[in-house]
């Protein structure tokens, strides 16, 4: 069986909060968290790299112990500390630190004190009044439990995004290297860019469906094959993930890959258009009723656009078909020029070793270089969370002197001085005015005090923008996805105060992350309120991240003049002075 770059990332992750919950010194427990995000983000198969030989030590946080277990879990499929850890710890308390409000200790003690050691045994205890009687919690924090786990185990089928890709594009490779296979796409919502996804469609073009079929259930992924026929097949991967194949004609291929691409509530009000004209449009094509009563004839279904193009339809980008009214724009005319990759100019939130990143500032600059942007801002934690190791007043004036020096060496590319500031509780910020105002860019995240009632966390937030230096509120609803449910915030009073103000809302491209969603990237749009797609890097890898956040602000129906990093620094800045 392969060992993917996800495989190694959820060892090592999966080690990391065992030992948080022992009590692990928490240095240790970031060694292995840091080395997860390394391997998750390469652009390279780490099994690869151990195939050939290569020194794994020369990866960012990646020291000769973490090598050793990397090699381990290539060669073997599995890591003995890992067990050694499941043994003493039951493994399922491992989901229960992502329930909100729930750390290592509080993690330790529900287990030890009521012998919860399941999601469903914490619903249980919760839902029984259990938890309000332990020292230290409450009432309040058995409710939001309660919540939690009813959020946690809904959306417990579905896979990240990233993690997705990790598996479908190497399927997509196979696929359209088999002599039978003239063309191979993912539908649904992969191909709709959704930030999860449930189960996974894939149609492929043959005359020999049976012989792709027989390739298709081989596919070393396979752990189970749950049906098979000549033109479909049905399969669950290692990873859980069920893959449907669907082989079909080439003069179907379209109304396939339409019809399966979805969304659901998109197909319906395209098939009401096709009855009121007198036509039927299903998974195969378009059909015309004959006059008399003969079989129908297909007019149309080998591609996408001369579907819509029957019903005087622009085509529509897979990422707005949610029938949120794209429909209407399709006919009139008035779809969105979408964003993408290269219209952005360069990155608003990174972050490097000053703080709780793994590259050098040397070497984020020569990274942002290589993509070609025009400017990356470098924006490294204040200190008011510890575990950031991030910077106070003293020790930003000197990074501010520090990236200003480089910046004076580089050509091609600008290096702004910025942060990434804590928002305290009662929306006043971690570091001084004096020394913020120095700075290019602030950046202001909420990274404590999340279950604040809504209006109090509104207040808070505006409160936090009606400081002149707030430019930007980075991830604004501090969610995690299949983790945090986010801030309780009034998001439509937030961002009409944030165009009052003259500030910015960021969408986070980090893949658990993507905050802002596509619904409050499209109510950002209305409002006229510019949004920063920023990478929030913690090394060079991670850059690669913008395409999932333009993938989010394109289903946000967002365009370029709608991003502020599609601008150039000069403009950008003109824009961002208050």
């Amino acid at each position: 069986m392969p060992v993917y770059n996800s495989d190694v990332a959820e060892v090592f992750n999966r080690v990391a909060a065992l030992l948080e919950i022992e009590g692990a010194n928490e240095y240790r427990v970031r060694a292995y968290r840091d080395g997860a995000r390394t391997v998750s983000t390469l652009s390279r198969d780490v099994s690869e790299m151990v195939d050939e030989g290569e020194d794994l030590t020369e990866l960012s946080g990646i020291g000769e112990n973490l090598a050793d277990k990397i090699e381990e879990i290539v060669k073997t499929g599995g890591l003995a500390q890992l067990r050694e850890l499941e043994q003493r710890t039951p493994p399922e308390l491992v989901e229960i630190l992502d329930i909100a409000g729930l750390g290592p200790k509080r993690v330790q003690i529900i287990h030890q004190e009521l012998g919860v050691t399941s999601l469903d045994e914490l619903q249980e205890a919760a839902e029984e009044g259990r938890i309000r009687e332990l020292h230290g919690l409450g009432e309040k924090t058995e409710e939001k439990i309660r919540e939690d786990v009813a959020r946690w185990n809904a959306a417990d089928n579905r896979t990240r995004r990233d993690l997705a890709e990790d598996m479908v594009e190497p399927l997509l490779d196979f696929l359209r290297d088999l002599d039978d296979v003239v063309e191979a796409e993912p539908a649904g919502s992969y191909r709709r860019k959704k930030e999860t996804i449930g189960d996974l469609d894939i149609l492929a073009t043959s005359e020999a469906g049976a012989r792709v079929i027989s390739e298709f259930v081989d596919y070393e992924d396979v752990e189970e094959v749950v049906s098979e026929g000549e033109t479909r097949a049905t399969v669950i991967f290692r990873s859980g993930l069920h893959v449907d194949l669907r082989v079909v004609a080439e003069g179907s291929y379209g109304a396939a890959l339409l019809y399966f691409t979805g969304s659901k509530d998109h197909n319906i009000s395209l098939r009401s258009l096709a009855l009121d004209a007198g036509l039927k449009i299903n998974e195969y094509g378009v059909w015309e009723k004959a006059a008399d009563s003969s079989e129908p004839t297909q007019i149309a279904g080998e591609a996408e656009r001369e579907i819509y193009s029957l019903f005087d339809l622009e085509w529509i980008p897979p990422e707005l078909r949610e029938d949120r009214g794209e429909l209407d724009a399709a006919r009139d005319g008035d779809l969105p020029d979408l964003v993408t990759v290269d219209d952005i100019c360069g990155d608003l939130q990174t972050h490097t070793t000053s703080s709780d990143g793994r590259a050098s500032l040397e070497e984020m600059a020569e990274a942002a270089q290589a993509l070609g942007w025009e400017y990356i801002a470098i924006t490294d934690h204040s200190g008011y969370v510890g575990v950031t190791q991030g910077l106070d007043a003293d020790a930003l004036e000197e990074w501010i002197d520090e990236i200003q020096r480089l910046d004076e060496k580089l050509n091609d590319i600008t290096l702004l001085r910025g942060i990434e500031v804590d928002v305290l509780e009662d929306g006043s910020l971690d570091l001084p005015d004096g020394v913020l105002e120095k700075l290019d860019l602030v950046i202001c995240a909420v990274h404590s005090h999340f279950d604040l009632p809504r209006p109090q966390q509104t207040e808070r937030l505006i409160r936090t923008m009606d400081n002149p230096n707030c430019h930007i509120l980075a991830h604004p609803t501090g969610r995690r996805i299949g983790g945090r449910a986010g801030l309780e915030l009034d998001m439509e009073r937030l961002m009409e105060a944030a165009v009052e103000r003259g500030c910015f809302v960021e969408l986070n491209a980090q893949p658990d992350r993507l905050d802002l969603n596509d619904v409050y990237c499209r109510m950002a749009k209305e409002r006229g309120l510019k949004v920063a797609i920023s990478t929030d890097a913690h090394s060079v890898e991670e850059m690669r991240f913008m395409r999932f956040g333009v993938y989010q602000a394109r289903r946000g129906w967002l365009e370029p003049q709608d991003v502020l990093n599609t601008r150039s620094w000069d403009d950008l800045h003109q824009l961002i002075e208050r």
